[in-house]
């Protein structure tokens, strides 16, 4: 099959072989799949993974030996947990200590005409999402998780910093729980699409006279979380949602002193995703900025490298 792979911090168009299923595995030949933020700071050394990239995609199942999943047309949760530590037996494979991550850590991805997955990380796509759509379960889910995790209050004041994929994803997220939700980006065409859908946007660099009691920082760089607690509330909640590679210097007086709540956030609900999706109570159309084959990869992420570019997606099969 083709595959993307990264090695020697390269990407080159490979023919490999397919992968061969496990016992609990399932088949999947790709249909569709995007390109993340996490994929490019992959290539600057995030996570030093060598392999086939990516983990956004819908695909369907050729084999699996439940025949029940064959020709089905599914979308996958990454974290694959060893089934058997503390994390895994209480529902919390995401955090395994010998987890495995599409595409990110120790797991080939999804830049390849097949993929394999364990099938209970499968979900069904239903019939009246498209292709398109279904590829955004993977990040909507890591929009949602952050649900999970806090209290959002109806009078809350939210803000997202970052006008990127998650940051348009989260906005929208954000305002189905009718607090009142603003998003601050540089990039006048993207914060248009918030704007198109009554959520408040803040154009960066603008003088900004208040203060906020949640901030999710969205911003897929290192200044984004020194920018989410200059602008939080005493006692207000901090959420981090971006990776990348490097580390941030970062004086933690202020967090002590104003008493802020941070939290990472990370990977979330695929069937609440799916649900949002079904319901068109996501929009997620706008989002897409090109599709590109597998054979046009170097032109595509030429495309998703650009700052005013949203979801690239590669077309497999």
């Amino acid at each position: 099959m083709k595959a993307l792979v990264f090695k020697n911090n390269e990407i080159s168009l490979n023919e490999v072989p397919i992968p061969e299923i496990k016992e609990d595995e399932a088949l999947i030949k790709i249909l569709k799949a995007g390109i993340c933020n996490t994929d490019i700071e992959i290539l600057k050394g995030y996570m030093n993974f060598e392999g086939i990239l990516g983990h956004e995609f819908v695909g369907i199942v050729v084999e699996a030996k439940n025949k029940k999943w064959i020709g089905k047309r599914v979308v996958g949760e990454i974290n694959i947990g060893c089934g058997k530590c503390e994390y895994c037996l209480t529902g919390r494979k995401n955090h395994c200590p010998s987890r495995k991550v599409v595409g990110i850590l120790n797991k080939d991805g999804a830049f390849a005409e097949y993929i394999t997955l364990p099938i209970s990380n499968l979900y069904i796509v239903p019939d009246k999402i498209s292709d398109e759509k279904a590829v955004f379960t993977e990040p909507l889910a890591a929009a949602l998780r952050i649900t999970e995790q806090i209290e959002i209050r109806k009078n809350d004041k939210v803000l997202i910093i970052g006008d990127g994929k998650i940051g348009l994803l989260i906005s929208q997220v954000m305002k189905l729980m009718n607090c009142e939700t603003y998003c601050m980006g540089k990039h006048k065409r993207k914060l248009k699409i918030l704007e198109n859908k009554n959520i408040k946007t803040l154009l960066k660099g603008k003088n900004i006279d208040h203060r906020f009691d949640i901030v999710i920082e969205a911003a897929g760089k290192r200044g984004g979380i020194k920018q989410a607690l200059k602008y939080v509330k005493p006692e207000g909640k901090v959420i981090l949602k971006s990776t990348y590679h490097g580390r941030v210097v970062l004086d933690i007086s202020s967090i002590v002193v104003n008493e802020i709540n941070v939290t990472g956030s990370r990977c979330g609900p695929f069937n609440k995703a799916l649900e949002l999706l079904e319901r068109n109570l996501v929009e997620v159309e706008s989002l897409i900025d090109g599709e590109y084959s597998l054979c046009e990869w170097e032109k595509a992420f030429e495309q998703a490298l650009k700052s005013e570019k949203l979801k690239i997606l590669f077309r497999i099969n």
